[in-house]
Protein backbone atom coordinates (compact mmCIF):
# COMPACT_ATOMS: atom_id res chain seq x y z
CA UNK A 1 0.00 0.00 0.00
CA UNK A 2 1.58 3.23 -1.16
CA UNK A 3 1.08 6.30 0.99
CA UNK A 4 0.96 9.70 -0.58
CA UNK A 5 3.90 11.56 0.94
CA UNK A 6 3.71 15.28 0.41
CA UNK A 7 6.71 16.77 -1.32
CA UNK A 8 8.74 19.24 0.71
CA UNK A 9 10.50 21.95 -1.24
CA UNK A 10 13.21 24.06 0.31
CA UNK A 11 14.06 27.34 -1.38
CA UNK A 12 17.60 27.30 -2.71
CA UNK A 13 18.19 30.69 -1.18
CA UNK A 14 18.56 29.07 2.23
CA UNK A 15 21.70 27.20 1.13
CA UNK A 16 23.28 30.10 -0.68
CA UNK A 17 25.74 32.32 1.17
CA UNK A 18 24.99 35.94 1.70
CA UNK A 19 25.76 37.95 -1.39
CA UNK A 20 28.98 39.89 -1.32
CA UNK A 21 28.59 43.63 -1.11
CA UNK A 22 28.82 45.50 -4.38
CA UNK A 23 31.88 47.43 -5.30
CA UNK A 24 32.01 50.63 -3.30
CA UNK A 25 29.43 49.40 -0.79
CA UNK A 26 30.51 48.92 2.85
CA UNK A 27 29.89 45.48 4.31
CA UNK A 28 27.50 45.00 7.22
CA UNK A 29 29.10 45.30 10.63
CA UNK A 30 29.41 42.15 12.71
CA UNK A 31 27.64 42.06 16.05
CA UNK A 32 30.17 42.48 18.87
CA UNK A 33 29.65 41.08 22.37
CA UNK A 34 31.05 43.08 25.22
CA UNK A 35 33.52 41.10 27.41
CA UNK A 36 32.51 40.33 30.98
CA UNK A 37 34.25 41.81 34.00
CA UNK A 38 35.98 38.51 34.80
CA UNK A 39 37.35 38.23 31.26
CA UNK A 40 38.57 41.81 31.37
CA UNK A 41 40.33 41.10 34.69
CA UNK A 42 41.99 37.93 33.34
CA UNK A 43 43.10 39.71 30.18
CA UNK A 44 44.59 42.55 32.23
CA UNK A 45 46.82 40.09 34.08
CA UNK A 46 48.66 39.13 30.95
CA UNK A 47 50.38 35.75 30.53
CA UNK A 48 50.25 33.42 33.57
CA UNK A 49 52.87 30.97 32.32
CA UNK A 50 55.52 32.30 34.71
CA UNK A 51 53.19 31.95 37.70
CA UNK A 52 52.17 28.44 36.66
CA UNK A 53 55.79 27.37 36.23
CA UNK A 54 56.73 28.85 39.61
CA UNK A 55 53.83 27.11 41.30
CA UNK A 56 54.73 23.77 39.68
CA UNK A 57 58.35 23.89 40.84
CA UNK A 58 57.28 25.00 44.31
CA UNK A 59 55.03 21.95 44.65
CA UNK A 60 57.79 19.66 43.34
CA UNK A 61 60.17 21.17 45.90
CA UNK A 62 57.67 20.47 48.70
CA UNK A 63 57.43 16.83 47.58
CA UNK A 64 61.21 16.42 47.31
CA UNK A 65 61.71 17.96 50.76
CA UNK A 66 60.12 14.84 52.30
CA UNK A 67 62.82 12.65 50.75
CA UNK A 68 65.47 15.14 51.84
CA UNK A 69 64.28 15.13 55.46
CA UNK A 70 64.17 11.32 55.64
CA UNK A 71 67.61 11.05 54.03
CA UNK A 72 69.04 13.65 56.42
CA UNK A 73 67.67 11.84 59.47
CA UNK A 74 69.01 8.51 58.23
CA UNK A 75 72.41 10.00 57.45
CA UNK A 76 72.72 11.61 60.88
CA UNK A 77 71.75 8.40 62.67
CA UNK A 78 74.25 6.35 60.69
CA UNK A 79 77.01 8.95 61.01
CA UNK A 80 76.69 9.36 64.78
CA UNK A 81 76.50 5.61 65.46
CA UNK A 82 79.77 4.76 63.70
CA UNK A 83 81.56 3.87 66.94
CA UNK A 84 79.03 1.18 67.76
CA UNK A 85 79.00 -0.10 64.19
CA UNK A 86 82.78 -0.47 64.22
CA UNK A 87 82.88 -2.18 67.62
CA UNK A 88 79.86 -4.52 67.45
CA UNK A 89 78.69 -4.61 63.82
CA UNK A 90 75.34 -6.25 63.19
CA UNK A 91 75.78 -8.27 66.37
CA UNK A 92 74.61 -5.18 68.22
CA UNK A 93 71.02 -6.15 67.39
CA UNK A 94 71.14 -9.75 68.63
CA UNK A 95 74.26 -10.56 70.64
CA UNK A 96 74.54 -10.93 74.42
CA UNK A 97 77.37 -11.09 76.96
CA UNK A 98 77.80 -13.36 79.96
CA UNK A 99 77.82 -11.96 83.43
CA UNK A 100 81.19 -12.98 84.92
CA UNK A 101 79.66 -13.45 88.36
CA UNK A 102 76.42 -15.31 87.62
CA UNK A 103 76.92 -16.51 84.05
CA UNK A 104 73.54 -15.03 83.06
CA UNK A 105 73.28 -13.27 79.71
CA UNK A 106 73.80 -9.51 79.72
CA UNK A 107 72.84 -7.05 77.00
CA UNK A 108 73.60 -3.59 78.39
CA UNK A 109 76.72 -2.83 80.43
CA UNK A 110 77.72 0.85 80.14
CA UNK A 111 80.57 0.47 82.66
CA UNK A 112 82.42 -2.09 80.52
CA UNK A 113 81.09 -0.58 77.24
CA UNK A 114 79.27 -3.68 76.12
CA UNK A 115 75.93 -3.00 74.49
CA UNK A 116 73.18 -4.93 72.75
CA UNK A 117 69.78 -3.73 71.55
CA UNK A 118 67.88 -7.04 71.65
CA UNK A 119 66.00 -6.50 74.97
CA UNK A 120 64.81 -3.08 73.84
CA UNK A 121 63.61 -4.38 70.47
CA UNK A 122 61.87 -7.23 72.27
CA UNK A 123 60.20 -4.90 74.76
CA UNK A 124 59.02 -2.55 72.01
CA UNK A 125 57.46 -5.34 69.98
CA UNK A 126 55.85 -7.06 72.98
CA UNK A 127 54.29 -3.91 74.44
CA UNK A 128 53.06 -2.74 71.02
CA UNK A 129 51.56 -6.15 70.24
CA UNK A 130 49.76 -6.22 73.60
CA UNK A 131 48.45 -2.71 72.95
CA UNK A 132 47.04 -3.71 69.55
CA UNK A 133 45.58 -6.90 71.00
CA UNK A 134 43.59 -4.91 73.54
CA UNK A 135 42.87 -1.70 71.60
CA UNK A 136 41.71 -2.99 68.20
CA UNK A 137 38.59 -4.90 69.36
CA UNK A 138 37.59 -2.03 71.67
CA UNK A 139 38.17 0.62 69.00
CA UNK A 140 36.28 -1.22 66.27
CA UNK A 141 33.42 -2.03 68.66
CA UNK A 142 33.24 1.60 69.75
CA UNK A 143 33.18 2.76 66.14
CA UNK A 144 30.39 0.30 65.29
CA UNK A 145 28.34 1.51 68.25
CA UNK A 146 28.78 5.19 67.40
CA UNK A 147 27.93 4.79 63.71
CA UNK A 148 25.25 2.08 63.78
CA UNK A 149 23.64 1.69 67.21
CA UNK A 150 24.23 4.79 69.33
CA UNK A 151 21.22 7.09 69.97
CA UNK A 152 21.55 10.43 68.22
CA UNK A 153 21.59 12.36 71.49
CA UNK A 154 24.63 10.42 72.78
CA UNK A 155 26.58 10.20 69.55
CA UNK A 156 28.22 13.63 69.65
CA UNK A 157 29.21 13.53 73.37
CA UNK A 158 30.69 10.04 73.09
CA UNK A 159 32.61 10.94 69.93
CA UNK A 160 33.93 14.08 71.64
CA UNK A 161 35.07 12.16 74.70
CA UNK A 162 36.80 9.57 72.52
CA UNK A 163 38.70 12.21 70.56
CA UNK A 164 39.57 13.98 73.81
CA UNK A 165 41.64 10.95 74.84
CA UNK A 166 43.94 11.57 71.86
CA UNK A 167 44.62 15.14 73.03
CA UNK A 168 45.90 14.17 76.48
CA UNK A 169 49.71 14.54 76.66
CA UNK A 170 51.84 11.45 77.07
CA UNK A 171 53.28 12.58 80.40
CA UNK A 172 49.75 12.84 81.85
CA UNK A 173 49.08 9.26 80.80
CA UNK A 174 52.34 8.28 82.46
CA UNK A 175 51.45 9.92 85.78
CA UNK A 176 47.98 8.39 85.76
CA UNK A 177 49.40 4.97 84.96
CA UNK A 178 52.05 5.25 87.66
CA UNK A 179 49.69 6.28 90.47
CA UNK A 180 46.44 4.55 89.44
CA UNK A 181 46.99 1.83 86.85
CA UNK A 182 50.10 0.21 88.35
CA UNK A 183 48.58 -0.25 91.87
CA UNK A 184 45.44 -1.65 90.25
CA UNK A 185 47.52 -4.10 88.22
CA UNK A 186 49.63 -5.07 91.27
CA UNK A 187 46.72 -5.71 93.61
CA UNK A 188 43.99 -7.11 91.38
CA UNK A 189 44.96 -7.90 87.78
CA UNK A 190 48.36 -9.56 88.13
CA UNK A 191 47.31 -12.04 90.86
CA UNK A 192 44.29 -13.09 88.79
CA UNK A 193 46.47 -13.56 85.71
CA UNK A 194 48.88 -15.73 87.70
CA UNK A 195 46.03 -17.76 89.14
CA UNK A 196 44.14 -18.34 85.89
CA UNK A 197 46.85 -18.26 83.20
CA UNK A 198 50.04 -19.09 85.08
CA UNK A 199 50.18 -22.50 83.40
CA UNK A 200 50.96 -20.78 80.06
CA UNK A 201 54.27 -19.42 81.32
CA UNK A 202 53.26 -15.90 80.29
CA UNK A 203 52.04 -14.87 83.74
CA UNK A 204 54.28 -16.67 86.19
CA UNK A 205 56.33 -13.79 87.57
CA UNK A 206 54.81 -12.19 90.67
CA UNK A 207 56.37 -8.77 90.20
CA UNK A 208 55.84 -6.86 93.46
CA UNK A 209 56.12 -3.47 91.75
CA UNK A 210 53.26 -3.94 89.27
CA UNK A 211 55.43 -2.59 86.46
CA UNK A 212 56.26 -4.55 83.33
CA UNK A 213 55.25 -5.38 79.79
CA UNK A 214 51.57 -5.83 80.62
CA UNK A 215 51.25 -2.45 82.34
CA UNK A 216 52.93 -0.71 79.40
CA UNK A 217 50.67 -2.57 76.97
CA UNK A 218 47.56 -1.44 78.83
CA UNK A 219 48.54 2.24 78.85
CA UNK A 220 49.53 2.06 75.19
CA UNK A 221 46.16 0.49 74.36
CA UNK A 222 44.39 3.41 76.02
CA UNK A 223 46.53 5.89 74.10
CA UNK A 224 46.03 4.39 70.63
CA UNK A 225 42.35 3.52 71.09
CA UNK A 226 41.03 7.00 70.06
CA UNK A 227 43.20 7.03 66.92
CA UNK A 228 41.97 3.68 65.65
CA UNK A 229 38.39 4.39 66.70
CA UNK A 230 38.22 7.82 65.05
CA UNK A 231 39.60 6.60 61.72
CA UNK A 232 37.38 3.52 61.76
CA UNK A 233 34.33 5.64 62.51
CA UNK A 234 35.08 8.04 59.65
CA UNK A 235 35.58 5.20 57.17
CA UNK A 236 32.40 3.44 58.27
CA UNK A 237 30.43 6.69 57.98
CA UNK A 238 31.62 7.01 54.37
CA UNK A 239 30.00 3.70 53.37
CA UNK A 240 26.82 4.53 51.39
CA UNK A 241 23.52 3.86 53.13
CA UNK A 242 22.39 2.00 50.02
CA UNK A 243 24.78 -0.81 51.01
CA UNK A 244 23.09 -1.16 54.38
CA UNK A 245 19.61 -1.03 52.88
CA UNK A 246 20.48 -3.58 50.21
CA UNK A 247 21.78 -6.10 52.73
CA UNK A 248 18.79 -5.60 55.04
CA UNK A 249 16.43 -5.98 52.09
CA UNK A 250 17.87 -9.43 51.45
CA UNK A 251 16.80 -10.51 54.95
CA UNK A 252 20.09 -10.09 56.81
CA UNK A 253 20.24 -9.34 60.51
CA UNK A 254 21.82 -6.17 61.85
CA UNK A 255 25.08 -7.98 62.64
CA UNK A 256 25.18 -9.48 59.15
CA UNK A 257 24.50 -6.06 57.67
CA UNK A 258 27.38 -4.55 59.65
CA UNK A 259 29.73 -7.42 58.84
CA UNK A 260 28.99 -7.70 55.10
CA UNK A 261 27.71 -4.27 54.17
CA UNK A 262 29.86 -1.99 56.32
CA UNK A 263 33.00 -3.67 57.66
CA UNK A 264 33.77 -5.34 54.35
CA UNK A 265 33.75 -2.03 52.51
CA UNK A 266 35.63 -0.23 55.29
CA UNK A 267 38.36 -2.83 55.78
CA UNK A 268 41.09 -0.83 54.05
CA UNK A 269 40.49 2.21 56.24
CA UNK A 270 40.40 0.04 59.35
CA UNK A 271 43.77 -1.47 58.45
CA UNK A 272 45.15 2.04 57.93
CA UNK A 273 43.90 3.11 61.35
CA UNK A 274 45.47 0.05 62.98
CA UNK A 275 48.82 0.79 61.35
CA UNK A 276 48.70 4.41 62.53
CA UNK A 277 47.95 3.18 66.02
CA UNK A 278 50.89 0.77 65.81
CA UNK A 279 53.16 3.62 64.76
CA UNK A 280 52.06 5.60 67.81
CA UNK A 281 52.69 2.61 70.06
CA UNK A 282 56.17 1.96 68.65
CA UNK A 283 57.33 5.52 69.16
CA UNK A 284 55.68 6.27 72.50
CA UNK A 285 58.23 7.36 75.08
CA UNK A 286 57.29 8.93 78.39
CA UNK A 287 54.27 6.84 79.37
CA UNK A 288 56.12 3.61 78.59
CA UNK A 289 59.26 4.79 80.36
CA UNK A 290 57.31 5.34 83.57
CA UNK A 291 55.58 1.92 83.73
CA UNK A 292 57.67 -0.68 81.85
CA UNK A 293 60.36 -1.04 84.53
CA UNK A 294 63.44 0.03 82.49
CA UNK A 295 65.32 -3.24 82.93
CA UNK A 296 67.54 -4.31 79.99
CA UNK A 297 66.52 -7.95 80.19
CA UNK A 298 64.40 -10.41 78.26
CA UNK A 299 61.70 -12.33 80.10
CA UNK A 300 58.96 -14.59 78.87
CA UNK A 301 56.51 -13.48 81.53
CA UNK A 302 54.46 -10.42 80.63
CA UNK A 303 54.48 -9.35 84.28
CA UNK A 304 58.28 -8.91 84.34
CA UNK A 305 60.14 -5.64 84.04
CA UNK A 306 61.56 -4.74 80.66
CA UNK A 307 62.42 -1.78 78.49
CA UNK A 308 61.79 -0.38 75.02
CA UNK A 309 63.87 1.46 72.45
CA UNK A 310 62.27 4.84 73.04
CA UNK A 311 62.34 4.36 76.82
CA UNK A 312 66.08 3.63 77.02
CA UNK A 313 66.88 6.62 74.80
CA UNK A 314 64.75 8.95 76.94
CA UNK A 315 66.15 7.69 80.23
CA UNK A 316 69.86 7.42 79.38
CA UNK A 317 70.64 9.87 76.58
CA UNK A 318 71.50 12.79 78.86
CA UNK A 319 73.46 10.49 81.21
CA UNK A 320 75.66 8.67 78.71
CA UNK A 321 78.98 7.91 80.38
CA UNK A 322 81.09 7.56 77.21
CA UNK A 323 81.08 8.19 73.50
CA UNK A 324 80.39 4.51 72.83
CA UNK A 325 77.39 4.65 75.17
CA UNK A 326 76.04 7.68 73.31
CA UNK A 327 76.69 5.99 69.97
CA UNK A 328 74.83 2.88 71.15
CA UNK A 329 71.78 4.97 72.07
CA UNK A 330 71.82 6.65 68.67
CA UNK A 331 72.05 3.26 66.98
CA UNK A 332 68.99 2.16 68.94
CA UNK A 333 67.27 5.20 67.46
CA UNK A 334 68.41 3.99 64.05
CA UNK A 335 66.90 0.57 64.80
CA UNK A 336 63.62 2.22 65.78
CA UNK A 337 63.69 4.23 62.55
CA UNK A 338 64.28 1.10 60.48
CA UNK A 339 61.57 -0.77 62.39
CA UNK A 340 59.11 2.01 61.56
CA UNK A 341 59.99 1.74 57.88
CA UNK A 342 59.48 -2.03 58.00
CA UNK A 343 56.09 -1.61 59.68
CA UNK A 344 54.97 0.87 57.02
CA UNK A 345 56.16 -1.45 54.25
CA UNK A 346 54.27 -4.31 55.87
CA UNK A 347 51.20 -2.09 56.04
CA UNK A 348 51.39 -1.38 52.34
CA UNK A 349 51.77 -5.12 51.68
CA UNK A 350 48.79 -5.86 53.90
CA UNK A 351 46.61 -3.29 52.12
CA UNK A 352 47.65 -4.77 48.78
CA UNK A 353 46.79 -8.25 50.04
CA UNK A 354 43.33 -7.03 51.07
CA UNK A 355 42.61 -5.20 47.83
CA UNK A 356 44.69 -7.44 45.51
CA UNK A 357 46.23 -4.37 43.93
CA UNK A 358 42.91 -2.82 42.95
CA UNK A 359 41.51 0.43 44.33
CA UNK A 360 38.87 0.34 47.01
CA UNK A 361 35.43 -0.34 45.54
CA UNK A 362 32.01 -0.56 47.08
CA UNK A 363 30.90 -4.11 46.54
Amino acid sequence: MNANVPEIRIPPSQFQPDPEPAKGQTPAKAVTVEASDIRKYLMSLGSASLADETFRWLIVLCALSIFAIVALILWQLIERSQLTWQKFGLGFFYQSFKNPDTGAPMYWDPVNERFGALPFIYGTLVSSFLALLMAVPLAVGLAIFLTEMCPRALRAPLAFMTELLAAIPSIIYGFWALFELVPLMREYVNPRCIQWFGWTGLFNDDNPTGLGYLASGVILAIMILPIISALTREVMSAVPHSQREAVLALGATRWEMIRMGVLRNARIGIVGGIILGLGRALGETMAVTMVIGNTPEIHRSLLSNGSSMSAVIASQFTEAVSNVHLSALIEIGLALFILTIIVNAFAQLLVWAVTRGTPAQVR
